[in-house]
C-alpha cells in the first residue's frame, strides 16, 4: 500500500485499510527493534520538527523514531523560528519544505496545521492541535490490538472531557469497529460535527454514543481510557474543572463496573488522584506506560509510510 507523499492531519482522511496496514506495520518494526534488527529505511531523510507547545512523548518518540530509521529530526520551538517574529506559516512552509522530506508541527490552532500542508510539498504530520491528536491514538490503537489481540467489537470507554484525544479517538474507533462511548457532562462533550462524522465513518452509527452516565458507559466495557482535564492552554479553568468533571474520574469502583479483563489507558501526562487515581493507574490493568512506548512505534510506522 502506497502512502508515500501523503499528509497525516486526521485520521479521518483514512481508510480501514491504510488504518490497519499502518498498525500492521508499526507491530513489523516494533518486533524488528526488539529484535536487534537494523531497518535504516529514511536514511539520508530529515524531519523538521515545529513545537509550539510543550513536548514529552511526541517530541522524544519522533526524534527517536527518525535515528532508528536513519533519519534526522531537527527540533524547532517557536523562538527557534521567524514563526515567532510574525514570519507567514506559508513561507514558513515553503521554506522547510526546500530542506526537509517532512514536517511535523505541534500546536494550538488546527487550521495553522492546514495551512502548513496546504502550503508544504512534503507531507506534514499533526502532532497535536487543539482538536486533533492522531499519533497519540495511532499508538492506542497498536496497545489495544497487543493486549487484546484484536479491535473489531471491542468496547472502549472515553471519561472525561471531550478534548483532542476523544475527538481522534472517536475517529479511531470508527475505523477499526470498535464500539465507543464518550462519557462527559454537558458543556464538556465532543463537537458535535466530530461525532457525526465517526457515526457515519462507522458505518453503524449506534457503535458511536455520548452520554453523561459514566456508571451506565463502563459497562461491559473492555477497554476504559481517560486524559487530564485541563488541556494546555486551559490552566485557569482548572479549578472549575475538577469540580464539573470529578465523577467521572477512573478509580477502582468504575473499573470494576467493566469487564474483569479491561484494560485502562491514558495518553500522560495524568494528574493522579484527579482524572485517574494512583492505584488504577499502578495497578495490574493499567497498560499506560505500554501505550506510551508504543508512541516510538507508530510514529515509526507514519514515518516510514510517510517519507
Amino acid at each position: 500500500m502506497i502512502l508515500k507523499g501523503r499528509d497525516f492531519i486526521d485520521l479521518a482522511d483514512f481508510s480501514r485499510e491504510e488504518i490497519n496496514y499502518l498498525l500492521q506495520l508499526a507491530k513489523e518494526l516494533k518486533a524488528k527493534q526488539k529484535a536487534g534488527i537494523p531497518h535504516e529505511i529514511l536514511k539520508g531523510k530529515n524531519l523538521a520538527m515545529i513545537f509550539q507547545k510543550s513536548s514529552t512523548r511526541t517530541r522524544v518518540s519522533f526524534e527517536v523514531a527518525m535515528y532508528q530509521l536513519g533519519g534526522l529530526a531537527m527540533f524547532l520551538n517557536k523562538n527557534d523560528l521567524q514563526m515567532g517574529r510574525g514570519e507567514p506559516i506559508e513561507d514558513t512552509a515553503r521554506v522547510l519544505a526546500r530542506f526537509s522530506d517532512g514536517i511535523l508541527i505541534r500546536t494550538f490552532s488546527h487550521q495553522e496545521v492546514l495551512d502548513l500542508a496546504r502550503f508544504s510539498s512534503v507531507p506534514v504530520i499533526n502532532g497535536l492541535t487543539d482538536d486533533h491528536h492522531p499519533t497519540q491514538v495511532m499508538a492506542d490503537l497498536l496497545t489495544i490490538w497487543e493486549h487484546k489481540g484484536t479491535l473489531a467489537g471491542l468496547k472502549i470507554v472515553y471519561a472525561g472531557d471531550g478534548n483532542n484525544v476523544a475527538g481522534s479517538l472517536l475517529y479511531g474507533a470508527a475505523l477499526t469497529d470498535m464500539e465507543i462511548v464518550v462519557a462527559s457532562p454537558e458543556g464538556y462533550q465532543p463537537d458535535p460535527a466530530v461525532v457525526r462524522k465517526a457515526k457515519k465513518m462507522a458505518g453503524d452509527p449506534e457503535k458511536i454514543a455520548v452520554m453523561s452516565d459514566l456508571h451506565k458507559a463502563v459497562q461491559d466495557a473492555d477497554i476504559l481510557y481517560t486524559d487530564v482535564w485541563a488541556s494546555m492552554g486551559q490552566e485557569d479553568e482548572a479549578l472549575k474543572r475538577r469540580k464539573d468533571l470529578e465523577v467521572y474520574q477512573i478509580n477502582k469502583e468504575i473499573l470494576a463496573r467493566a469487564k474483569k479483563d479491561a484494560i485502562v489507558l491514558h495518553c500522560l501526562p495524568a494528574h493522579r488522584g484527579e482524572e485517574i487515581t494512583v492505584e488504577v493507574m499502578e495497578g495490574p490493568q493499567s497498560v499506560v506506560f505500554d501505550e506510551a512506548e508504543n508512541r516510538l512505534h507508530a510514529h515509526k510506522a507514519i514515518l516510514a509510510a510517510l517519507l
